[in-house]
């Protein structure tokens, strides 16, 4: 009965993601950004309005590994940015969704994770995509700001 449920879940679960990567800003050759203390240091902020807040063009952060580096990532990235007026930024997982396939997961495939951005402890409409199996250019998106150091 396991067998059957486990070999249930992994036909589901194929079966749900594309054969064609549907990421459009992915760039193997990117390099991790600068890290000081805890977070990195970004140059640059996008200029396409959809970099990070379509799961087609997500912040992409998988620049190791293990899974431990790209947690660290994550909170390297929100480290990095502020609010529009410089407010501080705190963030939710929402949910992990938007499979694609990768080769970068034993499993052969990824996912993206969605989160909840707030300003100064207050919910915004905005939400942004992170994906931690391949790599990309990593910049501020539109409608945040740089955090000064």
């Amino acid at each position: 009965m396991h067998k059957i449920v486990v070999l249930s879940f992994l036909v589901l679960f194929t079966s749900c993601i594309s054969t064609k990567n549907t990421i459009q800003n992915i760039d193997d050759t990117a390099v991790l950004p600068k890290i000081v203390g805890a977070q990195f240091i970004l140059t640059e902020t996008a200029t396409d309005s959809k970099y990070g807040y379509s799961e087609f063009y997500p912040v992409n952060l998988g620049f190791s590994k293990f899974e431990n580096s790209n947690n660290l990532n994550i909170n390297r990235f929100f480290s990095a940015i502020a609010g529009p007026n410089g407010e501080k930024v705190t963030y939710k997982l929402l949910e992990t969704c938007c499979p694609f396939p990768s080769k970068n997961n034993k499993m052969g495939a990824g996912t993206l994770d969605l989160y909840e951005i707030y300003f100064d402890g207050n919910l915004t409409d905005k939400k942004i995509y992170i994906n931690t199996f391949e790599k990309g250019k990593v910049i501020c998106p539109k409608g945040f700001s740089i955090k000064k150091l």
